[in-house]
């Protein structure tokens, strides 16, 4: 009896966390669908530009609450992150072979974005035109997008974590 007591308040812990992490998940991605971004360097928008997006926006989360949340918790929202990523690719109808080698992609493009915005404070508005111009591919002046970038870091320097995790931000930056 004590080992399904055990067991049901596990399922309901994960349950719970599942709720609490895709509520994050939720309002990355909503920051990430304003459609006023898109507008700054393409005329319309795809996958590819979304995700690049959505990716700008987790970076900038994680660095901004890595201090104030527990590492194993900031590692399981990554985890949940790209499990959120692999169903939407698999949703899009990729086959699991072709999902495993764009989840690795989409991975290691993550991973260098992390290393060069975790510097972002630290440059000036062109550096920040070209690290962006380096992840989108587009001859446009992403000047107007590095200052959204800027408003979004104050945005969650101005806010807690709780917000995220109660549900989804109607806010536009």
């Amino acid at each position: 009896m004590l080992q399904f007591k055990i067991k049901k308040n596990i399922i309901k812990y994960k349950n719970f966390m599942n709720n609490y992490y895709i509520n994050i998940y939720n309002n990355l991605v909503n920051f990430s669908r304003n459609k006023d971004i898109y507008s700054l360097f393409t005329k319309k928008d795809n996958f590819s530009d979304r995700l690049l997006i959505l990716m700008f926006h987790f970076a900038f989360f994680l660095i901004n609450f890595k201090n104030s949340q527990k590492k194993e918790e900031m590692q399981d929202i990554y985890d949940f992150f790209f499990r959120q990523l692999e169903l939407s690719i698999r949703e899009i109808g990729y086959g699991d072979a072709s999902i495993n080698k764009k989840m690795k992609v989409y991975i290691n493009i993550f991973h260098s974005l992390m290393i060069k915005v975790e510097k972002w404070n630290n440059l000036e508005i062109m550096e920040k035109n070209n690290l962006i111009k380096s992840f989108i591919n587009t001859d446009k002046n992403m000047i107007k997008l590095a200052e959204y970038f800027d408003n979004y870091i104050k945005f969650l320097s101005n806010n807690s974590f709780n917000l995220f995790i109660k549900s989804v931000i109607k806010t536009k930056i």
